[in-house]
């Protein structure tokens, strides 16, 4: 609970920082949202011309889009310190600050700074994913708003993962590898598809090694009520989000290597 105090207090201090100048806070909310929505809109574009996709429309689409864009927007909201890590703390010596504190490293990370122009990028998120479910006529019930829940929370935990190892990655290379963006930016991209779209490797890399597949397709499946094409069990749809959980461990493992090799910057 003293933890939680504390990242309220970090919470309070980075709004009021951010509100002394609140047209500016406001207009970049709204340019997230309406830059996001273009992604949105490109596919509507593709739906219009050709219609179904192996059976998926638009609507289901937009179901798939609007999870993994507000899983990757609450993530964006509370990681810009595992974002930044590399530049701004291990290359400029700042972690050893970090580690003097007698506080957890992880919770000073998560409460360096939060980001509220990422409202606008979740409200597109979630905009679009109850559009998407209105088309498809999507029946709500206390079971499927709990696993709609349970579903973004996976995929929270996922990228918040993948923001843990970017930063892990940085204690041996000094610098935030660029290629994590791959997996981010591009995940989300790749996530807002079905991934009975994508080749068979592609699929795999998917579900085995950076589990995007199971916080945002086989979940979303069974909201759809809709079996999976490649004959994954009904049990696993709604239990599959749990591999973000396993991931974000996996990663923590990671951090906790680097932070054992750290040796300052040695100036």
């Amino acid at each position: 609970m003293d933890s939680l105090a504390l990242l309220g207090r970090y919470y309070a201090a980075s709004m009021r920082a951010q509100m002394q100048y609140p047209a500016s806070a406001i207009m970049l909310g709204i340019g997230a949202f309406l830059v996001t929505i273009i992604d949105m809109l490109a596919v509507w574009a593709l739906f219009d011309r050709f219609g179904q996709v192996q059976g998926w429309g638009l609507g289901d689409i937009a179901v798939f889009y609007g999870v993994i864009s507000a899983s990757f927007a609450i993530t964006d909201f509370f990681t810009r310190g595992f974002d930044i890590f590399g530049s701004a703390f291990v290359k400029t010596g700042a972690f050893d600050r970090v580690l003097l504190r007698p506080r957890s490293p992880t919770l000073q990370l998560i409460g360096y700074e939060f980001r509220l122009s990422r409202f606008g990028r979740l409200a597109q998120a979630l905009l679009v994913l109850f559009v998407g479910a209105a088309v498809v006529d999507l029946q709500w019930t206390p079971e499927k708003a709990a696993l709609l829940a349970w579903t973004i929370a996976g995929g929270v935990a996922l990228f918040a993962g993948l923001m843990v190892l970017q930063a892990s990655f940085a204690f041996w290379t000094t610098e935030s590898l660029e290629v994590f963006n791959v997996l981010t930016y591009g995940g989300v991209q790749a996530g807002q598809f079905p991934l009975s779209l994508y080749a068979g490797w592609f699929r795999n890399l998917l579900i085995f090694i950076v589990p995007i597949g199971c916080v945002a397709y086989y979940p979303v499946l069974a909201l759809l009520d809709q079996p999976d094409p490649l004959g994954a069990p009904d049990w696993w749809l709604p239990a599959a989000p749990a591999m973000g959980f396993a991931f974000l461990a996996a990663s923590f493992l990671a951090w906790r290597a680097g932070i054992a090799r750290y040796t300052s910057t040695g100036s």
